[in-house]
């Protein structure tokens, strides 16, 4: 996943420990890019590589971006012989030198939305396309909506900036075609996603939420995190399992 790695931390050991479904969940993703033999395809925001692995099954070339040093470190190692870079999308200097661009589980930790669009426009060849998905309108509302009731409680009203964006479908399909991107298809929809063990959300949250509580001493941050486990276990855990509220927007759309 692509992010600012000043601000976030990513731990790809507990990310692929238990944070699998992340790319399991975009395979089908890659059926709807359909890569072809030869196809240079950008990964964007590809984290440890699983779905770079998979575009490069097909024939295609694939290139891996993101911005997080430890994502881009598994990634290398992970599988050696494809190519990964290490740069921040809105910073992209690509020029026209990509059939494809896809993305899963990303675009909304880039809050620097019209530069990522702008760079991917630029990247992708005449009629190139632009397969993605990424949190829309709603996605974890109600876990976001604990996380700062118990944040205010610590931190009263110095929260942190978001570091998260998740656009209507109308609102995002606006953004591309503002650069030359004509969607073709886009749907929003509801996703339940089961997490992993009894310790499911707490490790959640230490992936994709710790920066909240960055700022107070590490006994009080894991104090706050297990005030919101307590808050949302009654909305969120389920027959012996957490859920989380899950909602996400995806797209295709092609350079004109």
């Amino acid at each position: 996943m692509v992010v600012n790695h000043k601000k976030t931390r990513w731990d790809p050991e507990l990310y692929e420990a238990r944070h699998s479904f992340v790319w399991q969940l975009g395979e089908d993703l890659i059926q709807l890019l359909d890569p072809k033999p030869g196809e240079r395809i950008l990964d964007l925001g590809c984290g440890p590589g699983q779905l770079t692995a998979k575009i490069a099954e097909s024939g295609a070339i694939p290139v891996g971006l993101d911005a997080s040093p430890a994502m881009i470190g598994q990634a290398r190692q992970n599988f050696p012989q494809l190519s990964f870079v290490l740069q921040e999308a809105g910073e992209m200097r690509f020029q026209q030198e990509f059939d494809a661009v896809f993305s899963n589980a990303a675009l909304h930790w880039m809050l620097d939305r019209e530069a990522v669009a702008r760079g991917v426009a630029a990247a992708l060849k005449r009629g190139g396309r632009f397969v993605a998905e990424l949190g829309g309108r709603g996605n974890i509302r109600q876990i976001e909506d604990a996380i700062e009731r118990v944040a205010r409680r610590h931190l009263g009203d110095n929260l942190p900036a978001k570091q998260t964006y998740y656009p209507a479908l109308g609102e995002y399909a606006a953004l591309l075609e503002r650069h030359g991107l004509e969607v073709r298809s886009a749907t929003l929809f509801d996703r339940p996603t089961a997490l992993e063990g009894e310790a499911g959300m707490e490790n959640w949250i230490r992936q994709f939420k710790a920066y909240y509580f960055e700022s107070v001493p590490p006994a009080e941050a894991t104090k706050a995190i297990g005030e919101v486990v307590e808050e949302l276990r009654p909305i969120a855990f389920r027959d012996g399992h957490w859920v989380a509220d899950y909602r996400r927007l995806r797209f295709i759309a092609v350079k004109i």
